[in-house]
């Protein structure tokens, strides 16, 4: 995940440089464009598709999803009382990523830690706490994607595509980091997984329903 950050900025700052012969353009040459305005809109749009397929085939190929290791996960419990609660609400994850050692840490609280969300949007960390929705227990999933800062819409691609990419880990580290909750209740395998994807641009801002956490955490997504 923090590897999607940095190479989406990457990218980002290279994506529109300026051609070194800008300047040397005859303006005396330069004829107005013909072509109907729909059909410019049709070009721009055709080429905005390819342009978005190519960030999302490069995601999938640049980077492969990251295999879980139990080593490698800390888990924090904020709070005493969490020690013996056995309740399933109020409970939230936190899960925070080391770019430098690719170490986890999974923070196990009855309420979502403020103070380490400060400055989520230039983050890697993902949020997730359990709900209940219509009687039937869901997993809610929070992933920050872009804004406030408006980040490039090739910054966005890249992020949404590797945090889909790690979902399964994410799970994973729950499955692992929570296995005390699961044991005792493990009809919670059977429970939604929905993931809410955070963004200023609206085709990122948006909710994917995993289908059952047994299969999401394999990266069967459902519908």
């Amino acid at each position: 995940m923090g590897y999607a950050s940095s190479m989406a900025c990457h990218c980002a700052q290279y994506a529109f440089v300026p051609s070194a012969q800008k300047n040397n353009i005859d303006k005396t040459n330069l004829v107005p464009s013909k072509r109907p305005m729909s059909l410019l809109i049709s070009s721009i749009s055709n080429k905005r598709d390819s342009y978005n397929t190519f960030v999302s085939e490069a995601a999938r190929l640049l980077t492969s999803p990251a295999r879980f290791e139990a080593s490698k996960l800390k888990v924090v419990v904020m709070g005493k009382e969490m020690n013996k609660y056995a309740g399933i609400i109020p409970r939230t994850y936190i899960l925070s990523h080391c770019d430098f050692t690719a170490n986890l840490t999974l923070t196990v609280s009855n309420v979502i830690n403020l103070e380490q969300l400060k400055g989520w949007y230039s983050k890697d960390d993902v949020v997730a706490e359990w709900k209940k929705v219509n009687g039937e227990m869901c997993l809610h999933v929070h992933c920050f994607v872009s804004g406030p800062n408006l980040l490039l819409e090739l910054a966005a691609e890249f992020r949404y595509h590797i945090f889909s990419k790690e979902m399964p880990l994410v799970l994973k580290a729950v499955l692992h980091g929570d296995s005390i909750l699961f044991t005792e209740h493990p009809d919670l395998l059977d429970s939604l997984v929905r993931v809410y994807f955070h963004s200023s641009l609206p085709k990122y801002n948006r909710m994917e329903c995993w289908g059952p956490l047994r299969d999401a955490v394999e990266g069967r997504q459902g519908s």
